[in-house]
């Protein structure tokens, strides 16, 4: 009896669990939908849940010349942005978790301080200083503001990943013979791989959604694909394109996609690759 009362549980749990996933996954199903239906189709009363007439077309009308160059813009100032956030990062987090150095718990309290400032408090003072240094509208300008952005979390988040490594790994490795430097990177970095991948795709998915900073110091001829995506649906005295609009949300996503594809693997190895033996 105990084993079928178990059994009809397991069964009820993974049946709310499929009802949830189809729940989470139904808007990015419209979405792919909507992106390969005619616009006669999206537009009418009915809505179709089962697409019939697939096309291409929204796509075709959604890759223009303005999102190739949104597309080049938003990966240059993420890939910028990642390097840059997750190699301060890196450093500041080892400094804070393997040294001890006056000011360092006031270093961690204006960590957390800067996180609970809200962006737009910041707006006037970045605009006036990135024009007075001549970054207004430039890829670097934007890069920076990215950095200054995500960098207090990943200190944090990385942080917390070098404390979970036990320093006596380095210490035993430093007993065998290696200096400091060789025994943390052969012991501890390798260890400190998923930690690194976290706080990449932590910096990689603000970097590339993010739309109120772009918005402050790009002009709209130099538009990251948010605001490219966003300047679909204002078009004026126009219908707007939905299926097309539908379609550039499909284009945005896809580079997150296979980001993940990338970084899951690698995570993975991450996990394994500073095995000790014993």
């Amino acid at each position: 009896m105990r084993r079928v009362g178990r059994g009809a549980r397991s069964r009820l749990w993974g049946a709310v669990a499929i009802a949830l996933a189809l729940v989470w996954i139904f808007p990015v199903y419209w979405v792919l939908n909507g992106a390969l239906q005619p616009i006669e189709a999206l537009r009418a009363p009915t809505p179709s849940f089962l697409p019939t007439d697939l096309n291409l077309d929204a796509f075709r009308r959604a890759i223009d010349d303005q999102f190739l160059a949104s597309l080049r813009l938003s990966l240059s100032v993420t890939l910028i942005a990642v390097a840059a956030a997750v190699l301060c990062a890196f450093v500041a987090a080892v400094a804070i978790s393997r040294f001890r150095f006056r000011g360092r718990v006031s270093f961690i309290i204006v960590v957390l301080t800067i996180q609970m400032i809200p962006p737009e408090a910041l707006f006037i003072s970045q605009y006036r200083m990135l024009n007075e240094w001549s970054l207004y509208n430039t890829v670097g300008g934007l890069s920076l503001l990215y950095v200054a952005a995500v960098l207090p979390f990943t200190v944090w988040l990385l942080r917390g990943f070098v404390d979970g490594v036990p320093v006596e790994l380095e210490e035993a490795a430093m007993v065998d013979g290696c200096s400091r430097v060789r025994a943390f990177f052969t012991i501890t970095f390798p260890l400190l791989a998923p930690g690194l991948i976290a706080s990449g795709v932590f910096a990689f998915l603000q970097a590339w959604n993010e739309y109120t900073l772009a918005v402050v110091v790009m002009e709209p001829d130099n538009r990251t694909l948010p605001l490219w995506l966003r300047g679909m649906t204002t078009v004026s005295n126009e219908a707007i394109d939905w299926p097309a609009v539908m379609a550039g949300s499909v284009l945005v996503a896809v580079p997150v996609i296979v980001f993940f594809l990338v970084v899951q693997t690698r995570m993975t190895a991450g996990l394994v690759s500073g095995a000790v033996k014993g």
